[in-house]
């Protein structure tokens, strides 16, 4: 990676502007009400009649948190009361009963990931009930990825021993910033001792992959301090390392409104904290894998972006192949085919669709060929830094060129700046370019093009 320098003030006046992340495209910000739970049921019927063997990928939301943490942006809810928790796991079977009666027969899994909220709000009893629902229903394959986020305030040595025995073989450990002061604004304190400790249990259990999420951006930082942060993190020597930058959306996220416009770091800073850490963690041997992600080089992330396997999905980067995606919980966000479909989004609204036997189903969207083209485009661009004409061209019988005319336009101007270099037969993303990908992605957003209103998005920088 090339010295931070070469970032001019100009970049960052002109790329400190919001946009997504593309997790997914179209965006979640683009369903529509339209698409409701008897479109995901024909999508799903679909599959069936298709014979589709491609596994699944589950995704489970459990929205509880026991403390608030006033940067977040998560659907959550924050309550001490822990029998809530036995209640939702009812629900969750009910919808879990619900999608499995559209499923010709009982499907492989080969991916699974709790998210929150605080997925270890749940107890140890409640965590094997949840496991033990979903091993009756599926198939679980012998190679798959089977993740947990952790909170390390809410996990002990034996809590660790009883997630891999239900068999998680992978955490994702929520660290942000190890500085006591960015901890202290942010609500959230935890020693480096404390995940320290965690981790090491974690290798003796003999867990595939450890994970760690990071944030740049958040009140009281500096780049001195997210540099030490940063050195404490290679000492930990993670498997992954998710390095996010804080969006500070307070008219959307009311916990963010406790956070003080003053005590957030200019764009800046922001750009050295990324910079800086990118030079730090490739110089202790990660491989940057793109936007937002670090990994060893033996780890399949690593390893499925040399190859040119990487993806993107709802969850970041991934080694797994564009699979449907099976979402369950308050807001949970679904894939099927050429569809996206997304729960409702709080807790009552799901409660009552369960209680009248219907899917939670509040929206989505069905992608039309431009869509899919767009996204082959943009997760080409997010994920491998290069696009080849070509490839779109024998996949969607397009003339790529004429396709996209008045974006090869727009991307002339990001070429004088640096960004992306442009050829003939495709497009790369220059090595100054990655901290502005989603800059050059968003040009193929046809949505966005057309769209004045991007405040709803994070900041790029």
């Amino acid at each position: 990676m090339n010295s931070p320098l070469l970032i001019t003030q100009e970049h960052i006046e002109r790329y400190d502007v919001s946009g997504p992340r593309y997790t997914s495209y179209p965006t979640a910000d683009r369903f529509v009400e339209a698409f409701d739970a008897a479109a995901y049921l024909k999508a799903a019927e679909q599959r069936n009649i298709s014979n589709w063997t491609q596994p699944l990928s589950l995704y489970v939301h459990i929205p509880f948190c026991a403390s608030l943490c006033f940067y977040c942006a998560c659907n959550k809810i924050v309550t001490k009361r822990y029998e809530q928790g036995a209640v939702y796991l009812n629900y969750l079977q009910r919808e879990l009963d619900l999608h499995l009666d559209k499923f010709a027969k009982k499907q492989t899994v080969n991916q699974l990931h709790l998210g929150g909220g605080t997925p270890t709000f749940l107890n140890d009893a409640e965590l094997t009930q949840l496991m033990q629902m979903f091993k009756q229903a599926f198939a679980f394959a012998k190679d798959g990825e089977y993740s947990i986020e952790i909170d390390p305030r809410t996990v002990n040595q034996q809590r660790l021993q009883h997630l891999r025995e239900l068999g998680f073989n992978r955490l994702s450990f929520g660290v942000q910033d190890f500085d006591a002061e960015v901890q202290q604004a942010v609500h959230r304190v935890q020693s480096y001792a404390q995940v320290e400790s965690l981790m090491q249990h974690a290798r003796d259990l003999e867990f595939a992959s450890i994970n760690t999420d990071l944030i740049y951006g958040l009140p009281k930082q500096t780049p001195a301090t997210f540099r030490q942060t940063i050195a404490q993190i290679i000492q930990l020597r993670p498997d992954r390392i998710a390095l996010y930058g804080y969006a500070h959306l307070p008219s959307r996220f009311k916990p963010q409104r406790r956070i003080l416009q003053a005590d957030l770091p200019h764009a800046v800073d922001k750009i050295q904290m990324l910079s800086e850490a990118i030079q730090q963690l490739m110089l202790a041997g990660y491989v940057f894998i793109g936007m937002d992600h670090f990994a060893l080089p033996d780890d399949p992330l690593a390893i499925a972006k040399q190859q040119g396997r990487l993806h993107r999905n709802f969850q970041g980067y991934s080694t797994m192949a564009d699979q449907d995606i099976l979402a369950l919980g308050v807001s949970a966000i679904g894939k099927i085919g050429a569809t996206y479909s997304q729960n409702a989004k709080t807790l009552e609204e799901y409660y009552d669709f369960l209680d009248q036997g219907q899917l939670p189903i509040v929206r989505g969207l069905a992608l039309s060929r431009d869509d899919l083209i767009r996204r082959a485009v943009i997760m080409a661009v997010m994920c491998h830094g290069e696009l080849s004409y070509e490839s779109i061209e024998l996949s969607y019988m397009v003339n790529f060129k004429q396709y996209f005319q008045a974006e090869i336009a727009q991307l002339a101007e990001k070429e004088k700046q640096g960004l992306v270099v442009l050829e003939d037969d495709g497009l790369k993303v220059t090595e100054m370019g990655w901290y502005f990908v989603r800059a050059i992605a968003m040009v193929f957003d046809r949505y966005l093009q057309h769209d004045a209103n991007r405040a709803r998005f994070s900041k790029i920088l």
